[in-house]
């Protein structure tokens, strides 16, 4: 059940709009719900998991921020994002900025599901859980510019910033302690928070780890050569070019990009109400296909060639972090290659990185199906840091023995799913092949 406190809510309001408590960063602020920790037991029981993969020790109070943050060009504009901030907790809280995975659409989550579940998960732990909508996303001003670290890291700094004003006008205590982690192309945008942070908030905020899940750091690299073959998310491509030209301006009109008819109909998926899945349906199985030959052959002649520049600007490979980072990733992500966290592993170890580990989650779950599993681990790993660990830990034994349970629920799950689909799929192909009456 979801409780919305009126009179808290009030409460909320009326400090959230009291000009003599001087906001730098927050415009407004709505405590949206409240979830229970009955409510999280009932979302874990629906899912087949096990109360003990996480300690639900408190009632979670949920709201929507918005704030300033900044454009590409440096002009100032709004972006909002959820702050999960435990009620009542009777230690300091730790803070923790969850980076979401793609998302095409505006429209946010308002009830718990997905990635809202897992930071719901932190926060029933004693989390505080910040997760920004980006830049474009969410409620918040201009478009989204994907796969863009500068405006990821900038969005999640401020949003930073933000929340600790809340916490000040609502006298929650906190920890010290930052973690900062994300799945997908919330793994690269936490990965381009933490640099970002290291190069220029240094003073200002200090992170204790990281924990970028399955991102895709290497986007010259083993990323960028994606577009070349046979995948399943082919609208990943578009998505990116039309943000990097807005930031980049290699052509002057990002639709002389593609190929007819792409060229009129990208435009139109794009439109902000198609889902990712309808946008896919209709775009070509290898994605270079939809590019203009003039435009491709360039690219792959040409080393300098302005778009090769924005990857190598957007890859996340080739520095040597100074706080902690785990890099998750599983074997069988058939949308975000192993690659990338193996690359920057062995880049990141070559340049230095003294605290930079690899962790592999599981052999045998895709993309989606990885994402809770490297969530424990993830949260095994900052849990250690709380308990004293300076550069972290797997967590306690019987940690990883719930985890391990865990994952096997979800390693069952995922068989059943992809058996479904090969009978499905063979299905369809037997119908195709039936002989058809004419007439």
């Amino acid at each position: 059940m979801l409780i919305i406190r009126k009179v808290t809510l009030a409460v909320l309001l009326a400090v959230c709009t009291l000009p003599t408590f001087a906001y730098q960063h927050i415009v407004s602020c709505t405590l949206i719900q409240t979830q229970t920790k009955e409510d999280f037991e009932k979302t874990l029981e629906k899912r087949h998991l096990p109360k003990s993969m996480v300690p639900i020790k408190n009632t979670v109070d949920v709201y929507d921020i918005t704030y300033y943050t900044k454009w590409h060009d440096g002009t100032t504009i709004k972006a909002s994002g959820l702050y999960y901030l435990p009620r009542d907790s009777r230690k300091p809280v730790a803070e923790l900025l969850y980076d979401h995975g793609t998302r095409i659409t505006r429209d946010k989550t308002r009830k718990p599901g997905g990635e809202e579940s897992i930071c719901l998960a932190f926060a029933m732990d004693g989390y505080a859980v910040m997760q920004p909508d980006y830049i474009g996303l969410g409620t918040g001003d201009k478009f989204h510019l994907y796969q863009h670290a500068e405006s990821e890291g900038q969005a999640g700094v401020d949003m930073i910033f933000a929340a600790r004003e809340l916490d000040d006008s609502l006298h929650v205590r906190t920890s010290g302690q930052l973690f900062l982690t994300g799945y997908s192309q919330g793994g690269h945008a936490s990965l381009a928070t933490l640099r970002l942070i290291e190069q220029r908030y240094a003073d200002r905020v200090h992170v204790t780890a990281a924990s970028p899940m399955s991102g895709a750091y290497d986007m010259c690299g083993v990323q960028g050569e994606v577009m070349f073959h046979p995948y399943s998310r082919p609208h990943y491509l578009p998505y990116l070019l039309s943000s990097y030209n807005e930031v980049y301006h290699f052509v002057p009109d990002i639709n002389q990009i593609y190929k007819h008819p792409y060229d009129s109909l990208v435009p139109l998926l794009f439109d902000g109400r198609h889902s990712i899945n309808a946008i896919d349906k209709q775009l070509p199985a290898v994605p270079k296909d939809m590019i203009a030959d003039k435009f491709l052959n360039a690219f792959v002649a040409d080393s300098n060639h302005p778009l090769r520049i924005a990857l190598r600007e957007n890859s996340l490979c080739d520095w040597a972090p100074q706080a902690p980072v785990q890099l998750c990733y599983c074997d069988s992500d058939q949308q975000v290659t192993p690659l990338n966290a193996i690359v920057a592993y062995k880049t990141m170890k070559s340049m230095g990185a003294k605290h930079v580990t690899l962790r592999e989650v599981a052999k045998d779950l895709n993309h989606g199906s990885c994402a809770p599993i490297a969530a424990l681990y993830t949260k095994m790993y900052f849990d250690s840091f709380r308990r004293g660990k300076k550069y972290g830990g797997k967590g306690p034994v019987k940690e990883q023995i719930v985890a391990g349970i865990a994952k096997r629920i979800v390693e069952k799950k995922a068989q059943k799913d992809r058996e479904k689909k090969k009978e499905k799929e063979q299905h369809t192909a037997g119908q195709d092949a039936l002989p058809r009456k004419e007439g």
